[in-house]
């Protein structure tokens, strides 16, 4: 079980005060997308870290505060880019449709 629930990763046991927390869920028609890989890029483009989404499309991150890109890539879908601002102190939701 990934610890997700209705609308959402859960943050229990995060201390969101001492954390920049990037998360978000990868969708496509709407629909929840397994499987898929996000990655996480620093400002200048260099590959940081990689996880795959949960069964219902979620992932996260713990960052630095800063500008990052969330690379997600997908079988039967073109890579998509999403820029983010991650801070200290909160929590960064995205949703990637692809």
């Amino acid at each position: 079980m990934c610890g997700a629930t209705r609308g959402g990763l859960s943050l229990d046991g995060v201390d969101v005060a001492k954390e920049a927390v990037v998360q978000g869920q990868v969708v496509r028609d709407g629909e929840p997308v397994p499987n898929a890989y996000v990655r996480l890029l620093d400002r200048t483009g260099e590959f940081t870290a990689e996880v795959p989404t949960s069964a219902t499309g979620h992932f996260r991150f713990f960052a630095n505060t800063g500008p990052w890109t969330l690379r997600t890539l997908a079988p039967q879908a073109a890579v998509v880019d999403r820029k983010v601002e991650a801070a200290v102190g909160s929590v960064a939701e995205v949703t990637i449709a692809i």
